[in-house]
């Protein structure tokens, strides 16, 4: 099959690689319709995740046709259309018995924290994800969901992870009518997150990003307040300004990593690879928020330390939440949305690229090229 073959940092083909196979009689093989680069694969592509291995496949963000089932998969069936979660979650488990399926402690029972995700290093189980022709789905009988009929693919795919996670941003968020919700992030997530902010009540939304046609693209869909910090003399003096000096009710970090913004936290955490991400976003979100308030966490850091203002938290009485998305917790929820109209996912896709030119488009969402918002990938088999 053809398959996006991770060489190194800022280094992807498309290659040939072996079909997938049932090893588990609970595995599905699925045939790939629409598979998603994430913002989250830049911090793999860009070589600031521990244990990112050569020849592995990315790709976390998939729906497709179910090709081949395990001998006790009982809820699909051979030709299901079915969105894959980005969680790979075994359903037993103390933690997905407490609905946290990005905890699953059987798909990566080696972690101490997260739990399997497809083609997400090593540090994830280290299963192959799906910008390829075919995955192998483990734990068949949880996490994949039928597509209800007359839903569009691209609305589908987006179900996987963008708007999960941008739903539970801002739901972690706890925000009460009226509140002032801060995004930090106008990537596919953080536009996600402030558009859901709105199904919680806030009263004012917020969005702090640095490439003006995210920014543009944000205020409309959201709606939303949109500042470009570059244009700002200090972020966290503007937004106490605008907040009557008190700061906003809920703060969300939807950036992550590879956040710009500050000299040192770049050189620490996006150069030398000293700590576990560049944690400007972090910085702003905690010390912007107002006290007692509460800080949304869902961009990506990496596992080992990361340089955090943790005496503000204190001395601020704040409340930190963080998690990946337990997909499957939300998507009847979502679902619902987007069949009503609520959500419309598939408006965030801006580009429609061949598997065949993954490696061009990478190097395209990376640079922020020609207004990307989100590509997604389309493998032969599905453009005929």
């Amino acid at each position: 099959m053809l398959a996006m073959n991770y060489r190194g940092p800022r280094r992807v083909r498309i290659d040939h690689k072996p079909d997938p196979e049932i090893l588990h009689p609970e595995d599905a093989v699925v045939r790939v319709t629409r598979s998603c680069i994430c913002g989250s694969d830049l911090h793999l592509y860009n070589g600031s995740v521990p244990d990112t291995r050569v020849g592995m496949t990315f790709g976390h963000e998939v729906c497709g046709i179910v090709e081949e089932v395990g001998q006790d998969v009982e809820k699909l069936k051979v030709g299901d259309h079915v969105l894959v979660p980005f969680n790979i979650a075994c359903g037993r488990c103390v933690f997905c018995q407490q609905e946290l399926y990005g905890n699953c402690h059987e798909s990566n029972s080696q972690a101490t924290a997260v739990g399997g995700i497809y083609g997400y290093s090593h540090t994830a189980g280290g299963y192959d994800g799906g910008q390829a022709e075919y995955v192998r789905v483990p734990y068949a009988n949880v996490g994949p969901t039928i597509i209800p009929e007359g839903m569009h693919p691209d609305d589908a795919v987006m179900l996987t992870d963008v708007v999960p996670t941008g739903y539970q941003a801002a739901e972690m968020g706890g925000i009460q009518p009226g509140d002032t919700v801060v995004v930090f992030g106008a990537g596919p997530v953080g536009i996600m997150a402030a558009r859901c902010a709105w199904l919680f009540g806030a009263g004012r939304v917020i969005v702090i990003d640095h490439v003006e046609y995210r920014l543009e693209f944000v205020k409309n869909y959201a709606p939303a307040e949109v500042y470009n910090y570059k244009e700002l003399d200090d972020v966290v003096v503007f937004l106490k300004q605008t907040t009557d000096w008190m700061g906003a009710d809920v703060v969300i970090d939807a950036v992550g990593a590879e956040a710009t913004g500050r000299a040192m936290q770049t050189l620490l955490g996006k150069k030398l690879h000293m700590v576990g991400g560049a944690a400007t976003a972090l910085h702003w979100a905690i010390n912007s928020v107002k006290k007692g308030g509460i800080v949304s966490i869902v961009g990506v850091y990496g596992p080992i330390d990361t340089l955090v203002p943790i005496g503000n938290v204190v001395n601020k009485g704040l409340t930190i939440r963080g998690n990946q998305a337990s997909v499957k917790r939300l998507l009847p929820r979502l679902i619902e949305h987007v069949q009503n109209g609520v959500l419309d996912p598939k408006a965030l896709i801006t580009h429609r690229i061949p598997l065949e030119e993954v490696s061009e488009a990478y190097k395209m969402f990376s640079a922020k090229l020609d207004n990307c918002i989100k590509p997604v990938l389309i493998p032969p088999s599905a453009r005929v």
